[in-house]
């Protein structure tokens, strides 16, 4: 129990710095710690580094929407939730579109839980027909994307692009310097370019007006209705290979509405990202399949029983919820911050943490994403469309076509 708490106190530490850094992912810090792995499991042992990795991955879920707010600087999971919280900031309501957001990550948290817990117990017999038609269900996904969206035609040629750019890396990852295996590390440089620095880029810069918190505005019908379609959304992505989080914000999206209702959608969309984290553990011990770069890191240790790991995560939730909170309190500061400053350092971390995981192909492979990645802004549509860096190899995998 000492070690899960060791681990989970880490975790919830190292996850609040990469949630409150804008374009840093919980992934890249997996990547850092894992390249740690012989230092730190000398002096944490493998159970506390596990619980340090996952609880890092649920706090991160929760802080994220600290820059996403007030810097109008999104994580990749949360790109489209950008839109409205940013905008309530730009009201004066910075404060209660955090708290909205936190609230809609700790409803998950009570949902996902036990539902990942069932998924664990009864879809892996059901996997087989799963992977059979995910193809399917992916190309269906992606039509139903393209034909709700604003412009179907620029929306399919950044989402063919962007597969093309998919293929490219995984089928050249040999290339780059390793720290995670398979060559899981080039996914670092290439979701970060096309959802990372590409919004560091044209990300909001002028001054944020005075915020004062006037509580949350949502009925409990709203909150409940709202927890539960965000958590159903990211339990489904979660456990289905080639979906993401900005895939259920998409479809939210199409549901809820981001112009018409923003607050659910912000609650909507913190409850998918979060459930998604919790999803991706059991998907984990269930079909040893990685769904993100902290799983793909997991996957490399000795690991605890899921029932530890899922512990970690709701005592590193509980805490995630309470500093979030607190960091919404300090939003009449964010004034103060430079943010075209703020924006110039991330993206110098950023492309040196690239050198260091994956060398120069990662940087090419950078470079290239940012460019892919900024398109969907000069055109104004979401950026939901540059999955397909992920989507199309998926589908290409479920229908045998192989390109690794």
């Amino acid at each position: 129990m000492i070690e899960i708490l060791v681990g989970t106190v880490l975790g919830i530490i190292l996850g609040t710095i990469s949630g409150i850094i804008p374009g840093v992912h919980a992934n890249t810090l997996a990547g850092v710690l894992l390249s740690l792995q012989v230092a730190l499991l000398a002096v944490l042992g493998p159970v506390a580094l596990a619980c340090t990795l996952f609880a890092a991955l649920i706090t991160h879920t929760f802080v994220d929407a600290i820059p996403s707010t007030f810097l109008g600087i999104p994580d990749a999971e949360t790109s489209l939730a950008v839109l409205p919280a940013h905008a309530l900031c730009l009201e004066g309501n910075g404060e209660e579109a955090v708290r909205i957001a936190a609230l809609g990550s700790a409803c998950a948290m009570v949902i996902a839980v036990p539902l990942s817990l069932i998924c664990f117990l009864l879809l892996p017999a059901l996997q087989p027909y799963f992977d059979w038609w995910i193809g399917i269900l992916l190309v269906a996904a992606v039509g139903w994307m393209l034909v709700t969206g604003e412009a179907p035609g620029w929306g399919l040629a950044i989402f063919i692009v962007s597969g093309i750019l998919g293929l490219f890396a995984l089928r050249y990852a040999f290339l780059g310097w390793h720290m995670l295996a398979g060559g899981s590390a080039i996914l670092m440089p290439l979701l970060t370019g096309l959802f990372g620095i590409s919004v560091l880029l044209t990300a909001s810069r002028g001054k944020i007006p005075a915020q004062e918190f006037r509580g949350i505005r949502l009925d409990d019908r709203v909150v409940v209705k709202s927890s539960l379609l965000g958590t159903v959304a990211g339990i489904a992505v979660g456990w289905l290979p080639g979906l993401s989080t900005a895939s259920a914000n998409g479809v939210l999206a199409s549901v809820i509405g981001y112009e018409k209702d923003r607050r659910a959608y912000i609650l909507a969309t913190n409850a998918a990202n979060t459930a998604n984290a919790f999803i991706g553990l059991a998907a984990l011990f269930a079909l040893s399949r990685m769904r993100n770069g902290v799983m793909a890191a997991l996957s490399e240790l000795t690991l605890p029983s899921m029932g530890e790991l899922m512990v970690a995560g709701v005592l590193a939730a509980c805490a995630a919820y309470g500093i979030t909170v607190w960091f919404s309190r300090s939003a009449h500061r964010i004034g103060a911050v430079d943010s075209l400053a703020l924006n110039r350092a991330v993206i110098l971390f950023v492309v040196l943490l690239s050198i260091i995981l994956t060398g120069p192909f990662g940087i090419l492979i950078l470079v290239l994403a940012t460019a892919v990645g900024l398109v969907p802004h000069f055109i104004n549509l979401p950026r939901v469309y540059c999955m397909g860096a992920i989507m199309i190899p998926v589908i290409l995998w479920s229908f045998g076509i192989m390109w690794v």
